[in-house]
């Protein structure tokens, strides 16, 4: 098959030919319909994720039909279409027994932990617990993008941040995840603010639904301009993934109020205003994913209507393409969300 390889963290990512998964127990090999182009596979290819070994594929946000089943797989068939999460856990232990997959003390995540979708095939670990079968109306690219930052949003914003109707939302960042929960927010009847320094992000937001934008970069004091705005968030999600994101997402709440941590931190620590924590009495949650087993939540939403991940999309690519854009995702030039549909 052909894979997007890097042999060195930061090095050449080359096309090449390599063997094709061999399925094992308990798993599925997928071909690989399509696969987004997630900053977290920049992160990986940069070096900061201590799981992966060089050389390396990466790619989890992905959709595939099944094209082998693995010994002791009981729920899927070759033919099926299927999505899975990109933290896939093993069903077993007690956070999976508790329906909380995405924190698994045994989880496998292709991309990272194992090679991934940036290929004509992969696969799925434990495949009877995280492969979810896609809906017939859901088109493949829309599918892929639920794989990652679609449904961690959902996780963010609905299940940790419990955002209701009436209240405000502040979203910092407006990248994939970003405009995913600021989409999530309109459909549960929220003010959605969003905050960026890309006047073509602070744009697509609207576009999903935001009803008012900060541009970042005109103020030194995010959090009161915030508060100037509209009296502080009842729930703040750094979709980005940097102290200073983090530390605006928490000074933007209003008291008892619900800062979400999404992105992920290029650093182990961060300092953050601890104090406005204490004297405010917030709450700071932290977001690993979405577990398979409520896919489905995602999809009932889509279908009603009151998503479409496709609106994100403002660049389809082929795997050739893979060696240039995703070095470059380090310059955030690119708004919207990337997707390879050409394998």
């Amino acid at each position: 098959m052909r894979a997007a390889v890097f042999e060195q963290f930061r090095g050449p990512i080359e096309i090449v030919d390599v063997a094709d998964p061999v399925v094992a127990e308990g798993e599925i090999v997928v071909e690989v319909l399509a696969v987004g182009l997630c900053r977290s596979d920049y992160h990986g290819w940069h070096g900061t994720d201590p799981d992966i070994v060089c050389p390396h594929v990466g790619g989890h946000e992905f959709v595939g039909r099944v094209v082998a089943v693995g010994e002791g797989v009981r729920r899927l068939r070759e033919g099926d279409r299927v999505v899975a999460p990109f933290v896939c856990g093993c069903g077993s232990c007690e956070p999976c027994r508790r329906g909380q997959q995405q924190v698994c003390r045994r989880q496998q995540q292709p991309g990272f932990t194992c090679w991934g979708a940036f290929a004509t095939y992969t696969t799925v670990p434990f495949a009877d617990t995280n492969a979810v079968l896609v809906p017939p109306a859901v088109s493949d690219e829309a599918a892929a993008l639920v794989g990652c930052r679609v449904s961690t949003a959902y996780r963010g914003v609905i299940e940790r941040g419990r955002l209701a109707a009436g209240e405000v939302l502040c979203v910092h960042g407006c990248g994939g995840v970003g405009l995913a929960a600021i989409a999530f927010g309109r459909a549960v009847g929220a003010q959605v603010v969003a905050v960026d320094i890309s006047t073509e992000a602070l744009a697509l937001a609207v576009a999903l639904g935001a009803d008012l934008t900060l541009d970042a970069s005109t103020t030194d004091n995010v959090g009161a301009a915030l508060h100037d705005i509209v009296g502080g968030a009842h729930v703040s999600v750094d979709c980005l993934g940097h102290a200073a994101t983090a530390g605006n997402s928490i000074l933007s709440l209003r008291a008892l109020g619900r800062h979400v941590q999404i992105g992920l931190f290029p650093t182990a620590t961060a300092e953050l205003p601890i104090s406005r924590v204490i004297r405010d009495e917030l709450e700071l949650l932290g977001v690993h994913g979405l577990s398979a087993s409520r896919f489905d939540q995602v999809f009932a939403m889509m279908a009603a209507g009151q998503l479409d991940p496709t609106a994100m999309i403002t660049q389809r690519l082929s795997l050739f393409d893979i060696p240039t854009a995703l070095p470059a995702m380090g310059a955030f030039t690119q708004p919207g969300v990337s997707v390879v549909t050409t394998l």
